[in-house]
């Protein structure tokens, strides 16, 4: 990462399946935006070029192989290809034409996060910098938060919530927000799930006067690195 979000185009033929990906890699920090079809995903890509492609193989019109040929053919850009057929075939094709991973449908997301992951950072080394602010860096390709020098042992969750924080410095995040964003499901009054956790991070950050995490009765939280 280099201070920008990594920029995704999902090219699939299905609305869910776009949505779907959408609200996921949108949630992992990524820029995301979707095609229906090759030819609308060749014309957003020449717009303004993405870093990776998510391109399904059986669309209507320009199936995924032409357009993955095409794409590999003019663009430095990350592909991986979705399909609902599972043969060696296929994916030796896909393969040849350029493609640089190849996933079945039905997959798991958290499988495709890791192949993203992993073909970026094979691709574009330079994107994979670690982002400072402050006392606090963050590397998203090894999931590790580190303040002053030192990486804190963090939960998935705990790592998820520092992520949100870090990502809106000096920005105050109401409880709702974080609900929604850490956990995926609305907010209830009576759970005291935040500040838990919010209690958790302040004891790892020894930070026992709130210097760093700052609460803003009646609003929420933010992250000072200043």
């Amino acid at each position: 990462m280099d201070g920008k979000k990594t920029r995704v185009l999902v090219v699939d033929d299905e609305q869910s399946i776009r949505d779907f990906l959408t609200m996921g890699l949108e949630d992992e920090g990524y820029s995301v935006e979707t095609a229906k079809d090759g030819l609308t995903a060749l014309t957003k890509m020449h717009e303004n070029p993405f870093d990776i492609v998510i391109l399904d193989v059986m669309m209507p019109g320009m199936d995924g192989y032409e357009c993955c040929r095409m794409l590999k053919h003019k663009y430095d850009v990350v592909v991986i290809m979705l399909t609902a057929k599972d043969q060696a075939e296929d994916t030796v094709k896909g393969l040849k034409i350029g493609a640089d991973d190849y996933l079945a449908k039905p997959f798991s997301f958290l499988e495709l996060l890791t192949r993203m992951e992993v073909r970026l950072n094979s691709r574009f080394p330079q994107k994979n910098t670690v982002i400072r602010k402050g006392l606090f860096s963050v590397d998203n390709a090894r999931h590790e938060i580190t303040f002053e020098n030192e990486k804190l042992d963090l939960t998935p969750t705990e790592y998820k919530l520092m992520c949100l924080l870090f990502d809106n410095v000096n920005i105050v995040i109401s409880k709702e927000t974080i609900m929604n964003k850490v956990w995926g499901y609305d907010y209830f009054s009576s759970s005291n799930v935040v500040e838990v956790y919010i209690r958790n991070l302040r004891e790892k950050l020894q930070d026992t006067s709130h210097r760093y995490i700052k609460t803003e009765r009646g609003f929420g939280y933010k992250l000072d690195v200043e």
